[in-house]
């Protein structure tokens, strides 16, 4: 059975990370963008991560530019805008697309483990999965549900 720890992605500093680092961790994947109506919501995931951090939890931010071309930029400038507007520590990755022939493996099987409300496409920047120590999907939620919104659920996942 496929997990989250079976794939690997490149860093934002271009270095390629197995995400089997993060076995054992409570993770939130989600699809990023620097210049979209939800891209204040760094600030509730960099707020996350500060708080549950030493719990186990980790948030890996994967920059998109499939939804209006919001992020335009290359890994540096999304790396300088997220460190200098939101105070961004978590890890970030390089740009990947998301739906379509060229999404990243990743992405692809985050899609298949829970499909959305109108099959399984992401349909817009910053929707999150909620990924359990396990490695296997336990909950997609839609851009609209803020970072706090994720709080029990996150609570749960790491008393597992």
């Amino acid at each position: 059975m496929t997990t989250l720890h079976d794939f690997t992605a490149t860093t934002l500093a271009g270095r390629e990370q197995p995400l089997s680092e993060y076995a054992g961790k409570v993770v939130l994947v989600v699809n990023t963008a620097s210049k979209c109506g939800f891209t204040p919501q760094y600030a509730g995931l960099e707020e996350l991560w500060e708080t549950y951090k030493d719990r186990g939890l980790v948030v890996l931010g994967f920059p998109c530019n499939q939804f209006g071309a919001q992020e335009p930029g290359t890994e540096e400038e999304i790396g300088e805008f997220c460190s200098l507007n939101y105070g961004v520590s978590f890890p970030m990755f390089a740009k990947v697309d998301v739906n379509g022939p060229g999404a990243h493996p990743l992405w692809t099987w985050l899609r298949q483990e829970k499909g959305g409300v109108l099959g399984d496409a992401i349909k817009w920047n910053f929707t999150k999965f909620l990924v359990g120590k396990d490695g296997r999907v336990i909950r997609r939620h839609a851009p609209t549900t803020t970072p706090a919104q994720l709080t029990a659920e996150i609570e749960e996942a790491l008393a597992a």
